[in-house]
């Protein structure tokens, strides 16, 4: 799978870990930053990732910083990009299964690599279970919230 990455300056150690442990199994990752840990800016990086979403450059994002919670909501001010904090593998999955995520975050204050690893795997290896009615329906409601509330300069 192609994956986008990114995290701030608290995420980088975190998402140097991560980034090997995917390339290894075989996953092809567009690396956004952060190239070091200098201080650095979540916005930037979560933007990054979730251009790289909305264009199809990748199938899926990975987003880290400190706590998850300022990557996250980064990352959700933009249309179509469904960004969730796991810490726990059972979300991971099911954000997927259920909500439909696209992009995966996590805290690396938070969180260690294995867990991290744990994650990640629960994350690319769940689908979309678009067979199932409530899903969908609920999906489509959150995709008509999105609407209404984006100017449509901003969904370009």
């Amino acid at each position: 799978m192609r994956l986008a990455m990114g995290a701030d300056h608290a995420g980088y150690a975190l998402k140097e870990e991560v980034r090997g442990y995917l390339e290894k199994l075989g996953h092809e990752v567009i690396d956004l930053g952060a190239f070091n840990a200098e201080p650095s800016d979540y916005p930037d990086f979560a933007e990054a990732v979730g251009r790289a979403v909305q264009a199809g450059r990748a199938e899926r994002g990975i987003l880290i910083c400190g706590s998850g919670v300022g990557v996250c909501v980064a990352a959700n001010k933009m249309p179509g990009i469904r960004a969730c904090m796991c810490h726990d593998h059972y979300s991971a999955h099911q954000g997927v299964e259920h909500d439909n995520m696209n992009v995966l975050v996590m805290g690396a204050r938070i969180i260690g690599s294995e867990t991290a690893f744990d994650l990640v795997g629960a994350f690319l290896g769940a689908k979309f279970q678009s067979q199932v009615e409530r899903y969908v329906r609920r999906l489509n409601k959150v995709m008509a919230i999105e609407a209404r509330n984006m100017p449509e300069t901003a969904k370009s």
